[in-house]
């Protein structure tokens, strides 16, 4: 065993004599520990000495204490969500972001987050996800810049929500919708404010004319 082997299940909240606060921190550890019952299924119930019966004033001080409302940029990726219990205390975190403005979350099995709003969000990185649709995806009414490398976004339905917002930067990267016939001028017709696709320019081909438009609905026979 490693001398820290007791703490490995502790968040820093959790860590005796120190005056860490949430909005100090940059690349924090927020997945909480497994349940007893699946300590000892592992045969590693020593750990549960360290645990002790919290009262509601050590859970108010501990919400205090992590103030993720101040975050400004935050990055939560690598959590290894394992069970539903860390997924909901993943999306209570999340919902306490309302002023953070850089927010990365890579390669954290994340399906859903329709239910959650990120009102001053300008850059997203949520790369490596399980996210199927636009829709999945946290309200960001003030975004710029948003990644979804390496996701399952089969179609571009639901990507005209983000008309109204002043994204400028997209990467689909290694999504099935990237494979889609037209796949950049359809991103481009339902985003024209947006400059960037996947790391190049928009293109003069990006933007068909009407004509072109009409010549890819016809069937020309040689």
């Amino acid at each position: 065993k490693l001398p820290s082997d007791s703490f490995k299940y502790l968040g820093w909240c959790d860590i005796e004599e120190h005056g860490v606060r949430g909005n100090q921190l940059r690349c924090p550890r927020v997945r909480e520990g497994p349940s007893e019952e699946e300590l000892f299924f592992r045969k590693e119930e020593h750990t549960l000495k360290k645990r002790k019966q919290v009262t509601d004033t050590e859970k108010w001080e501990k919400r205090l204490q992590e103030n993720w409302e101040n975050c400004a940029e935050l990055n939560l990726s690598f959590q290894d969500l394992g069970d539903l219990y860390q997924v909901e205390n993943f999306k209570r975190i999340l919902r306490r972001l309302i002023r953070v403005e850089k927010l990365w979350l890579v390669d954290n099995s994340l399906t859903d987050l329709s239910a959650i709003r990120l009102p001053r969000c300008r850059e997203l990185n949520v790369n490596k996800n399980h996210f199927t649709s636009f829709k999945q995806l946290p309200k960001i009414p003030q975004v710029q810049h948003l990644s979804l490398a390496e996701n399952n976004i089969t179609t571009l339905s639901g990507i005209s929500d983000f008309r109204h917002t002043p994204l400028e930067s997209l990467i689909l990267k290694r999504n099935p919708c990237e494979f889609q016939e037209r796949y950049r001028q359809l991103v481009f017709s339902n985003l024209p404010n947006l400059k960037i696709l996947d790391g190049i320019p928009k293109l003069p081909e990006d933007c068909s004319p009407p004509e072109v438009r009409f010549f890819y609905r016809m069937c020309a026979i040689l």
